[in-house]
């Protein structure tokens, strides 16, 4: 029983230590959709996607550039356009399906394509849900290509036989939304 209870204390500690460090929040991407709901409202209770170039139209509150924001702070942007037209507006955004946090794997992989990433994902990870390395991968020159907000374009490095010998592990960042990474062919056949 003692330990049961020092285990929850744990547990506790680390979820309310987690709350106190700001942990990240997920952020929305183009292809998301949301449930918008005002509460007493029913004309404002509705279903929408994030466009592509990140913005959603809400009634009243116009088009407003969602992607990036976590829903919390959506919540916050369509409560302060809202309120010109209802006293303390009570709203509520909820994702009801992930569309927009997807990666993309492509080279010298078993199974290239996008993949949906419903949790946070790293190099390796990624690299695993393509089905690993083919034998004709150039394992020391892997790229992961990511998009930043001003669009621009930055290369991370990834030696996938370093990181698998526990070597060179901040290589093995977590991926974003839209990274593409990529695994050249090796010169050697």
């Amino acid at each position: 029983m003692v330990k049961w209870l020092a285990v929850a204390v744990a547990l506790a500690v680390g979820i309310a230590s987690q709350a106190a460090s700001g942990a990240e929040a997920y952020k929305l991407n183009p292809g998301d959709v949301l449930q918008i709901s005002v509460w007493k409202e029913e004309g404002l209770q509705q279903q929408v996607l994030v466009l592509p170039d990140g913005y959603i139209s809400f009634p009243l509150a116009g088009h407003i550039k969602a992607s990036g924001l976590s829903p919390a702070q959506l919540q916050k942007v369509l409560q302060g356009k809202l309120k010109n037209f209802f006293a303390d507006p009570v709203i509520t955004v909820t994702v009801v399906q992930v569309g927009g946090n997807k990666i993309y794997v492509i080279g010298q992989v078993r199974s290239p394509g996008e993949f949906p990433a419903n949790r946070p994902l790293d190099v390796m990870q990624a690299l695993s849900l393509a089905g690993g390395l083919t034998t004709f991968a150039a394992d020391g020159q892997i790229r992961v290509l990511r998009r930043d907000a001003s669009g621009g374009q930055q290369a991370l490095s990834f030696n996938y036989s370093e990181v698998s010998k526990g070597k060179a592990l901040a290589s093995n960042v977590l991926l974003q939304a839209g990274d593409v990474v990529v695994v050249p062919t090796s010169g050697i056949f």
